[in-house]
């Protein structure tokens, strides 16, 4: 393929061209991508059991004669709407933006520089980059390519890959073929490449493309309810039937002790409203959205919600070397040539004329065999370094033509470049690769390939990358088809370093510390690979495993050698299919990075599947649950932290909720049951849920992360919400506040409070409770008193809306004659908030309302 600067036909567009575009023709996008329509989210808030109880609630009191009561249900009911609404379109929203996140990304062209963007924002005569695993983002001609194939599979139905040939040189192609054809330039929207690599011009975008005219849609992916929300379906579906039950009983009851049926299906909704779990949906939505957003925020996209709940159980994580644990940021280290070692740190600090021309041949062919305009950070860093070293020499060759290229193959890990002199009397092939495989092409004795072992191993033992460098000349002949043809002289080794992130050492400490494995697999060499797991920290488990002795050995040896070691080299994409089902035979939960399309089946059998962003193929991104946005190590441990964090929050708002709702349904059944005038009435449920549904939602959401978070164990991968220890904690929190405010409620009756003035008192305590129940499980390792002190920006906005509320509802009489309130002092009320605070308080120091981790 032509390097871009010698091809007049590859110059991209300018960014004010591109912007112009976009505003002129829009998005690259098709118009069924829709997002939900604002009608359907309504729909789904007002068909919610808790809307239609408070609709019944209203009938009824109007049925009854108190339009007042009525009046204020139905005020009530637009306000907790309107809330739900926010809140739905809020998480909707945060769902696009993330899906437009994770949309196929395109390399273009831009004032002269490669730029990825996401595949929305090309337009119609941008210059797009596409090699194997790339999704074509709109229709394009081919204008330079190598061995470009295709599968158009999406369009025609053929899953046989398509080659693409270059048109005339200067000519811009007539209309694109119907799809599906061999040997013409066109490419279609959506189509996949499957080999070879090249540069297209976009020639329409949109409903333009062919995918657009014939009526192909790219559906908005759904995702599939996580197991937390099935599990939360059914606890809300179990409830609520046996709320059913409760609530028809008491109805009779009352009707039946009381003769007052309209006031016994009022007290019957009003425990309907108490008891019903209406915030455990929300919960979800709100945390997983929210919780996918977060993750976009530390480089981490989130392609399946579920993957944000298994993060917290990865026993294991399966990491590449390159560009993951290291910089991917390639620097000629070390040039060995006759058995010389030629280091220098830096290009601009060394000088060449000290060192033998033997040493200029092997910079000059590792230049010769790279691309010159390279993608590769290898051959960027040979071309960066080669073109400041050997400059104003003759070992630059510019001016030469590239004559032919033979890629590198499964079977040979080397390539090489046929060059012709511009006069067409010289011709060289230069080759580079692994050193086994040069040693092979040049046909080396076994003493001399024996030699370069000892130099590639002594060099890789410093972390090194080594390439062998070779050469061969001949006269213009007709190309043989194989590499081997030629004949070729070994020069020598280039050693490349790639530096590792300055982030790993403490990040792998987090993870081993959180119990989790981290396993590196690498193609590199095995004292390489020992190396860079000395540098980051990585525990070795005393062995380095080859991948290729995996393949030779029994099942029931290689998972015990797999239990054992953590790190693995010289390893192939489809070993790593091997390692992953190996781990997850162990009993392993196991996260994977992979970037390229022989990386998609061994991230699709991980249990959360991590592309990369900056490397990574459309192919592995679609096959992934997770895709890192910098290809940094680090950010997979923030997103394990997240995922541990909301799994924790999510646990801790559900404890709340049924901590909450348990003195809401005692107080609405045992008045009645006992014979005792009602304490609570419909508008105090609406309060209570105006308080409890951004509390739940919005306030333990915003919680940090506990200390010990990275200090503790994964969780069990089967570990459920609503586990035994979880609702037994909420069950015991709730009847212990149950029990002190009944006793309020008594002690007021019996001083001689009338109903009204005791409900007063009796709803400041409920309110003074669940402050308690919302500072117990802040934080379930800290003290109460030092988890109500953080840092929580909507909690204090929740609390003193609440307080405030309370106290205008106690205070301003027509406001109190809403609430049905009587008229009690503010000595009465301190009283009854410091008697509240100082049982809750005792009740905090006793272990057994405490979370005690396993």
């Amino acid at each position: 393929m032509k390097p871009v600067h010698d091809n007049p036909l590859l110059t991209g567009l300018t960014h004010a061209e591109a912007e112009s575009r976009l505003k002129a023709e829009g998005f690259n996008e098709l118009p069924s991508a829709r997002p939900r329509p604002l009608y359907a989210i309504a729909w789904d808030v007002v068909t919610e059991p808790m809307f239609l109880l408070l609709m019944t609630c209203g009938i009824v009191y109007l049925l009854i004669g108190s339009r007042q009561d009525a009046i204020i249900l139905l005020v009530s009911v637009c306000v907790i709407v309107g809330m739900s609404f926010f809140q739905e379109r809020k998480s909707e929203r945060t769902l696009e933006a993330l899906r437009d996140l994770t949309s196929p990304r395109a390399l273009v062209m831009r004032d002269g520089e490669h730029r990825r963007i996401a595949g929305r924002d090309v337009v119609r005569g941008d210059l797009i980059y596409l090699t194997e695993g790339d999704r074509v983002p709109a229709d394009a001609f081919v204008v330079d390519a190598q061995n470009l194939s295709a599968d158009e599979s999406l369009l025609t139905g053929e899953s046989v890959p398509v080659r693409k040939l270059v048109p005339i040189a200067g000519t811009e192609p007539d209309s694109p073929p119907v799809p599906g054809g061999d040997d013409h330039p066109w490419l279609f929207s959506g189509t996949l490449i499957v080999q070879g690599k090249g540069w297209a011009r976009v020639a329409a975008i949109g409903e333009h493309t062919a995918l657009g005219h014939i009526g192909k849609a790219l559906a908005t992916e759904k995702d599939e309810p996580s197991r937390v929300q099935a599990e939360t379906r059914q606890a809300v579906r179990t409830i609520a039937i046996g709320s059913a039950i409760v609530v028809s009983v008491l109805i009779v009851w009352y009707g039946l002790t009381r003769s007052d049926w309209l006031n016994g299906i009022l007290a019957g909704l009003t425990l309907a409203m108490g008891i019903m779990p209406a915030e455990f949906p929300l919960v979800l939505v709100i945390f997983l959205g929210l919780g996918a957003w977060r993750m976009s925020k530390s480089h981490v996209l989130t392609r399946r919600i579920p993957a944000i709940e298994m993060l917290g159980a990865a026993t294991v994580l399966c990491v590449d070397k390159t560009g993951t644990l290291t910089e991917n940021r390639m620097l000629v280290s070390r040039v060995m040539a006759e058995n010389e070692i030629y280091p220098f740190d830096t290009p601009e600090a060394f000088i060449p004329d000290n060192y033998p021309e033997v040493f200029h041949e092997v910079l000059e062919f590792a230049m010769l065999s790279s691309q010159r305009d390279p993608f590769d950070p290898m051959e960027k860093a040979i071309q960066e370094t080669g073109n400041t070293v050997l400059a104003g020499t003759e070992h630059i060759h510019d001016s030469w033509m590239l004559i032919e290229e033979y890629p590198l193959s499964r079977e040979l890990l080397a390539m090489s470049r046929v060059w012709g002199s511009p006069d067409r009397q010289q011709y060289v092939i230069a080759a580079k690769g692994a050193p086994e495989a040069i040693i092979d092409l040049c046909h080396l004795d076994d003493d001399t390939a024996s030699a370069i072992r000892r130099q590639t191993d002594y060099l890789a033992a410093q972390g090194l990358r080594i390439l062998a460098v070779a050469r061969a000349q001949f006269q213009i002949t007709d190309l043989p088809s194989d590499q081997h043809d030629f004949i070729f002289e070994y020069l020598g080794l280039v050693a490349l370093a790639d530096p590792l992130r300055p982030t790993v050492p403490s990040a792998v400490r987090e993870c081993l510390n959180a119990g989790i494995r981290v396993v590196m697999i690498t193609g590199d060499y095995p004292t390489t690979a020992r190396r860079i797991a000395d540098d980051a920290g990585l525990d070795a488990g005393g062995r380095i495993i080859n991948c290729t002795e995996l393949e030779d050995m029994p099942s029931h040896e290689r998972q015990e050698n797999i239990r054992h070691a953590n790190v693995f080299c010289r390893a192939t994409p489809e070993q790593k299919l091997l390692l992953v089902n190996a781990l997850k035979n162990n009993g392993e939960i196991v996260a994977m990075t992979g970037d390229g399309v022989n990386d998609a089946p061994a991230l699709k059998a991980a249990h959360i599947g991590i592309a990369m962003g900056e490397r990574g193929t459309d192919v592995a991104r679609e096959s992934s649950a997770l895709v890192l946005l910098d290809d940094d190590f680090s950010s997979i441990v923030t997103a394990v932290r997240l995922g541990r964090r909301i799994f924790d929050n999510i646990r801790k708002a559900v404890v709340f909720v049924i901590a909450a709702h348990i003195p809401i349904a005692g107080m609405s059944l045992f008045p009645v049951m006992l014979g005792w005038p009602l304490v609570l009435l419909p508008i105090h449920i609406v309060f209570f849920e105006l308080m409890m549904d951004p509390t739940c939602s919005i306030v333990f959401e915003g919680e940090t992360e506990e200390p010990d978070v990275m200090n503790r164990p994964p969780r069990p991968p089967r570990e459920r919400i609503f586990d035994r220890r979880i609702l037994w904690l909420g069950v015991k929190q709730g009847v212990a506040l149950l029990t002190w405010i009944l006793g309020v409620y008594w002690i007021a009756m019996s001083l001689g409070f009338t109903t009204d003035e005791a409900r007063a008192l009796t709803f400041t305590a409920m309110i003074t409770g669940d402050i308690w129940l919302i500072a117990a499980n802040r934080s379930w390792v800290k003290p109460v008193h030092l988890a109500i002190l953080q840092p929580n920006r909507a909690l204090w906005w929740v609390l003193g809306l609440t307080v405030g509320v309370l106290g205008i509802g106690l205070f301003v009489p027509a406001v109190r004659e809403l609430f049905h309130f009587g008229n009690v002092s503010l000595a009465q009320v301190i009283l009854t908030v410091a008697a509240t605070a100082a049982v809750t308080s005792l009740l905090s120091c006793l272990p057994f309302f405490r979370y005690r981790r396993t």
